[in-house]
C-alpha cells in the first residue's frame, strides 16, 4: 500500500456536505488515492512526451 494522497477530512466533509450526511467508509482514501497516482503518472507521461520537466494543469486529462 502506498501513502494516501488525499486529505481524509476534506474528502469525508465533502461527501458528508454534498450528499446530505453520507457516511465515508475507511477504504475510500485508498480507492481515491490510487485514482490520483493514475492520473499523475499520466500527467507526468504527457509532460515528458512534450519534453518538460514541470507537470502543468494541461498534462492533467
Amino acid at each position: 500500500m502506498s501513502d494516501i494522497l488525499v486529505i481524509a477530512s476534506k474528502v469525508k466533509a465533502f461527501i458528508k456536505t454534498r450528499s446530505d450526511g453520507m457516511n465515508v467508509s475507511g477504504s475510500t482514501m485508498e480507492a481515491l488515492t490510487k485514482v490520483v497516482e493514475k492520473k499523475c503518472q499520466e500527467a507526468i507521461e504527457n509532460a515528458k512526451r512534450d519534453g518538460r520537466k514541470t507537470v502543468m494543469d494541461r498534462d492533467i486529462t
